[in-house]
C-alpha cells in the first residue's frame, strides 16, 4: 500500500490549509515510524533491493532481528545442487530467527538472463521459498576483477566487511544480529558442520 496516498483536497478554500496540515502530519508520522522500525538496523543490512521477478522492493532491515545467510546463486553451476541444502537449512531454522537470502548473478556466466526463468527454476526444481532478489552483480569486475562493473551495494558492503568477494557462485555471508559478517566459500556445503555450528551459535545468542 502507498503510505503517502491522500484523497483529493476539499473544494472549499477555507478547508485547504487544514487538509494540507493533515497530509503533512500523516507523512511525517509514516517517516517517523519507518525510522523507528529500522533505527537499530546494522548498516550492512540497510539496503533496498528489488524482489526477484517483481517491481516491488524490500529493505533488508526487515531481517535485522534474524541471523542472515546471504548467498550469490546461479541456476547453471556445478554448485547449483546446494539450493536443496539451503532450502532445508531455511526450513529447519526459520522459526528460530534465521533466514537465507538469495542473490542471482551472471558474474560467472551461469545464470539465466530472464528473472522469471530464475524464479521458475528455483521453485520448480528445488522448492525454494526463501527470499530471492533481483539478478545483479556480486563482484567488482568479475573473478579476475577485469570487467567494468561494481557489486550491488549490499554485496559491496559484504565484501568491505569481510575483505573477500565471491570467487564463484554460492559463496555465503553469515550475518549476525549485530551486523558482523563471516564469509564461507562455495566449497563449504550449506549442511556442513562448519557452517551449521556457526549458525546455531548465532541463533542461540
Amino acid at each position: 500500500p502507498n503510505l503517502f496516498f491522500t484523497p483529493h483536497p476539499p473544494t472549499r478554500h477555507s478547508s485547504t490549509s487544514r487538509w494540507l496540515g493533515d497530509v503533512y502530519k500523516r507523512q511525517i508520522s509514516c517517516l517517523l515510524f519507518s525510522f523507528g522500525a529500522y533505527a537499530s538496523c546494522p548498516s550492512v543490512l540497510d539496503h533496498k533491493v528489488r524482489v526477484l521477478g517483481s517491481t516491488e522492493s524490500a529493505n533488508l532491515c526487515e531481517f535485522q532481528d534474524k541471523v542472515v545467510l546471504a548467498v550469490n546463486v546461479a541456476s547453471q553451476c556445478g554448485y547449483t545442487y546446494q539450493y536443496e541444502a539451503l532450502q532445508a537449512l531455511y526450513e529447519q531454522h526459520k522459526e528460530d530467527g534465521f533466514v537465507v537470502l538469495g542473490f542471482p548473478s551472471g558474474d560467472f556466466f551461469q545464470e539465466f538472463t530472464e528473472e522469471e526463468k530464475v524464479k521458475e527454476f528455483c521453485q520448480t526444481t528445488y522448492g525454494v521459498d526463501f527470499p530471492m532478489f533481483k539478478r545483479s552483480h556480486v563482484t567488482n569486475g568479475g573473478k579476475l576483477k577485469l570487467r567494468n562493473y561494481k557489486a550491488n551495494p549490499f554485496f559491496a558492503e559484504l565484501i568491505k566487511e569481510t575483505g573477500v568477494q565471491p570467487a564463484w557462485n554460492f559463496n555465503k555471508y553469515l550475518i549476525a544480529r549485530d551486523g558482523t559478517v563471516k564469509h564461507f566459500n562455495q566449497d563449504v556445503e550449506p549442511d556442513s558442520s562448519l557452517l551449521t555450528s556457526e549458525i546455531a551459535a548465532l541463533i542461540s545468542k
